[in-house]
């Protein structure tokens, strides 16, 4: 189960109001260059509590070394700029809800909506023209039953082809 979205939390929620590069934590831009160039230079270990610090919890395992500095970076920046403002991390934070759809053990391929019984699915291929019906429990292809697009696909091209894609579906 994947872990709820977390957005970091800097000291200052909006963008700040400071009419100079220096914010109101009295650091300038000048500090977060050098703090920028710190970053490029940290090992895996520091990025990864600088991830912890940040984000309040360990970074997933296989994250790149890339992303952790990104987001360290990310991280000094909002201390000296300011963070996010309320409603840009409400809008992020819903945008990483699930969207309200069918049932969680739904197949991808019922969730795109599978194709009716009696469907056609027509594909020209090296100048011949492919029709495939879609029947109960698969597909009608040339007089023979396939389970899956992918093997009708197989059958015509011979090369391994996702179904639905060489079908445009």
């Amino acid at each position: 189960m994947a872990r709820p979205l977390k957005l970091p939390r800097s000291s200052r929620f909006g963008v700040s109001d400071c009419a100079e590069p220096a914010c109101a934590s009295g650091r300038s831009a000048a500090s977060l260059d050098v703090r920028l160039a710190e970053i490029a230079r940290f090992n895996l270990p520091s990025l990864k509590a600088a991830w912890a610090a940040l984000f309040g919890q360990a970074p997933p395992k296989g994250l790149s070394r890339r992303l952790l500095e990104l987001a360290a970076a990310y991280g000094a920046q909002a201390k000296i700029h300011g963070g996010l403002t309320p409603a840009t991390r409400r809008k992020l934070l819903q945008a990483g809800q699930p969207l309200p759809g069918p049932a969680a053990g739904a197949t991808r391929h019922s969730r795109r909506g599978a194709l009716s019984p009696g469907s056609r699915l027509v594909r020209e291929w090296q100048g011949r023209c492919h029709t495939v019906e879609a029947v109960e429990g698969g597909f009608l292809y040339a007089g023979r039953q396939y389970r899956s697009l992918s093997e009708v696909a197989r059958t015509i091209t011979g090369a391994r082809w996702s179904g639905p894609r060489f079908f445009g579906i």
